[in-house]
């Protein structure tokens, strides 16, 4: 049951964790905040915001690794692929892989099954972009992605909360 109630829950966050407009200065706010409570939580991960066709904010806090840029890198192309977050397919699929099998056609190289990755929408365009944290494990990754949102927002972050392991 549990992975049921979370994926009505992300499903919700998806639908409500919405920007009213989205352009550089407001990517900038957004990493700035993500930075912010990366920081104050001393959360060793890489933030990287993108609009589909351009970075617009990256950053890498003590305790990252060389290979969370990369990781960013894939969840958010996943997060293109699919217009969802990579936490609710990583559900959707029941996969303990973190590769799409060959009928996706989805090298690894490129695309990862793990969760961190989010969709930035705006009413009337739907999913314009992608947030995605790399570092911790996939679950707390998209926990905190959702925190860094709602935060921004101004939301509060327990109505929107999945359940930490």
């Amino acid at each position: 049951m549990a992975r049921e109630d979370d994926l009505r829950i992300i499903e919700r966050q998806e639908r409500e964790l919405v920007f009213d407009r989205f352009d550089d200065e407001r990517a900038f706010e957004l990493g700035a905040t993500a930075h912010a409570l990366a920081l104050a939580e001393q959360l060793g991960v890489a933030i990287d915001i993108r609009l589909w066709n351009r970075p617009l904010f990256f950053a890498a806090l003590p305790g990252s690794h060389g290979n969370n840029p990369d990781w960013a890198r894939r969840k958010i192309n996943t997060v293109g692929r699919y217009l969802k977050s990579t936490y609710r397919i990583v559900l959707e699929q029941k996969k303990t892989e973190q590769y799409f099998g060959p009928e996706a056609n989805l090298p690894p190289s490129d695309f990862v099954l793990a969760g961190g990755g989010f969709p930035i929408s705006v009413p009337g365009a739907g999913a314009i972009g992608a947030i995605a944290v790399s570092g911790l494990p996939q679950r707390q990754d998209h926990i905190v992605v959702v925190r860094m949102l709602c935060t921004h927002l101004g939301l509060d972050a327990g109505k929107y909360a999945i359940a930490a392991e």
